[in-house]
Order: C-alpha cells, then sequence, then structure tokens
C-alpha cells in the first residue's frame, strides 16, 4: 500500500486547539465494523456500548515536562526535548536538541534551577544523549523546570491547564513525551459507569515516544520502522486479558498505544505474556488482530501510522468514510479532538 492510500483533506481550523472545558463534553463516532454502518452520538454516552464481561485496558503511562528550555555554558540558547530514558542508573536520554550550533560531547547544559545537563558520546543524529545531574528525585526537578511537550500541531505554548488537561485521569506512570490521548475523554464518574456495568478496567503502560508525531517518510508503508518504546504488561492485565479471551469476552483497547502493546506482548498461542519489553510493532492492514476486538480512539493525522493502524483494525475504506463524514459533521480532530469507537 501507498503512503497516499491514507491521505484525505481536513480543514486547519477542525485541528482541535484547546480542550473542551469537561472531558466528557466530546462528540463520539461509532464504528460497527460488522454492519459497516457508522453512528454519531456523545462521549458521554460511551457506555451503552460496552457489555459485561469486556475488558477495557488502558495505559497508565504518565506524560512528563519533557521540553527543557536552557543555554550552553557559553551562553547559547538551546532547547532540550526528552526523548527516551535510558537504562542503567544514571538519568541519561536520548534527546533531541535545537540551538543555534549542535552541542558536542562535553558540552554543559543549564538548564533550570537545580539542573544540568552534559552531552556524552552516543547516540544517532537525530538524536543526542544527555546525562542529568540533580539534587533529590528527577521526576520533581521536571515538574520544576519542565514544560508539558504539547504535540506540533497545537499552535500555542502549554498553559498550567495542559499540566492537569494533557493527562489521563488515570496517568500513574512517568515516562511519556505525550499522552495517549483517547484517554483524555474518560473521567472518574464514567470509569464508575463502566465498572457498576461488569466492564473490567485493566492497565498496561507504554510511554509513548516522540515517534507518534513523526510523519512517514516512504511511500511504500512496508519500509516504514517504528521508534521503540517502552512498555510493561502487569500480571494481573495479562491474566484478566487471557480469561477473557477464554471466555469469548471481547478485549477493548483504550487507544492505540495500548493496541499495539496488547498485540506485541502477545506469544504464538495467542496468550498476552506479563512483563517489560520495547515495543516497535506497525500495524497496518493485514495484521492479523489477536487480543484486540474494540478500539477507543481519537481521528488521526493524514498520513500517520495512527491512520494507518485504525485502517487494519476497521478497514481502510469504511475509516476513510468515516472520517470524511467527521469533516463533514466538523469534528474536533486529533489530541485534544472528539473520540472514535471501533466494534
Amino acid at each position: 500500500m501507498r503512503l497516499s492510500d491514507f491521505d484525505f483533506e481536513l480543514p486547519e481550523e477542525l485541528i482541535a486547539q484547546h480542550p473542551l472545558a469537561q472531558r466528557q463534553a466530546s462528540r463520539l463516532m461509532v464504528l460497527n465494523r460488522v454492519t459497516q454502518q457508522l453512528q454519531l452520538a456523545q462521549f458521554a454516552d460511551i457506555a451503552d456500548w460496552f457489555r459485561p464481561g469486556d475488558v477495557l485496558v488502558v495505559n497508565d503511562t504518565r506524560v512528563i515536562p519533557a521540553r527543557l528550555i536552557g543555554r550552553k555554558q557559553t551562553g547559547g540558547r538551546i532547547e532540550v526535548f526528552l526523548v527516551r530514558r535510558l537504562p542503567g542508573v544514571e538519568e541519561v536520554w536520548a534527546c533531541l536538541t535545537k540551538c543555534s550550533k549542535s552541542p558536542r560531547p562535553g558540552t554543559r547544559l543549564i538548564l533550570g534551577e537545580g539542573l544540568e545537563g552534559t552531552v556524552v558520546e552516543g547516540g544517532e543524529p537525530p538524536y543526542r544523549h544527555v546525562r542529568f545531574s540533580f539534587q533529590g528525585d528527577f521526576s520533581q526537578v521536571l515538574e520544576q523546570v519542565g514544560r508539558i511537550p504539547l504535540p506540533p500541531y497545537i499552535r500555542r505554548e502549554a498553559t498550567p491547564d495542559d499540566r492537569s488537561r494533557y493527562q489521563t485521569v488515570f496517568a500513574r506512570e512517568a515516562g511519556a513525551v505525550a499522552a495517549p490521548t483517547a484517554g483524555l475523554h474518560f473521567t472518574d464518574e464514567i470509569l464508575d459507569v463502566l465498572r457498576a456495568k461488569g466492564v473490567e478496567i485493566q492497565p498496561l503502560t507504554l510511554h509513548v515516544g516522540l515517534g507518534t508525531f513523526l510523519p512517514m517518510r516512504t511511500d511504500d508503508i512496508t519500509e516504514h520502522r517504528m521508534h521503540e518504546e517502552n512498555y510493561f504488561v502487569p500480571e494481573g492485565t495479562a491474566a484478566a486479558v487471557n480469561r477473557a479471551k477464554d471466555d469469548g469476552r471481547r478485549v477493548i483497547a483504550l487507544g492505540t498505544t495500548s493496541t499495539r502493546t496488547l498485540e506485541y506482548a502477545v506469544d504464538e498461542q495467542g496468550r498476552l505474556q506479563a512483563g517489560a519489553g520495547t515495543c516497535d510493532l506497525f500495524i497496518r492492514p493485514g495484521f492479523k488482530f489477536r487480543i484486540v476486538d474494540g478500539l477507543v480512539t481519537n481521528f488521526h493525522l493524514p498520513c500517520s501510522t495512527l491512520l494507518v493502524l485504525v485502517a487494519a483494525l476497521a478497514g481502510r475504506e469504511f475509516i476513510l468514510e468515516a472520517y470524511q463524514r467527521a469533516v463533514a459533521e466538523k469534528f474536533r480532530f486529533f489530541s485534544y479532538g472528539d473520540c472514535m469507537l471501533i466494534l
């Protein structure tokens, strides 16, 4: 398949620049893969499409203030974007840097009160490896000096409100540089309604990396390579998902990140395996889903890996028809946009 097979016209004004006043106030489009019919609704009513015994798997990653602005020891301004923590006891991260002259190994960076960095050897372009030095807890220092990394299509600076609204209500494990945005619609009240209906809600963690923003640069989509992202599947989640599959109950992924983790961590016998690792799975049409029966997701960019993933689940023609309808109905797109449920 060609990249152009996943293109569509999107008016600029449909890209949501701000969250709605209330998380659950989003609109919802429901796609039925069996009947090939779609339905327009309100997200607040999403529980109506769930059944007792369904398992909803959520990504509990928490967005870190990954955007650091400071200066080099020579005085020049530099912006450092944390991408992925490297294994080891020290806080060494693969980072993107933006400055007038790319920093060399050994360059000292002053990044805010109590936080410095040193560029070290390693890292393939465009990434630099930076070792951070600080007093106390690294995550707390980041909270003090870092900025929330809003996606590039949100054309404004982050505000204090984004620190809470660009997080899901179930965010627990710090490490993402972008939110698992389908989860932004959910409130504690909606999760309670689902539990009362008999829906099991189980967590996993995939720390969303910068790759989620990167465009595909190959016309043949099979040549695209995904970036690795760290994930963790708890024992309890693996057991609950495997029981559901044994019983013939549905497993519904909340977001593309949960989907990729579930389909990556499954073994050849179709059993979800608990544990940690790195996921570079690129799901595209022709992929055989072994765990996921349904997906809650947002509306994605043209020609993006995320649009290709939802097309793999729902069918390319059906998805493009749904997106055309969403544009006509003036749905809000991308991170702070409206929601889609594929069953």
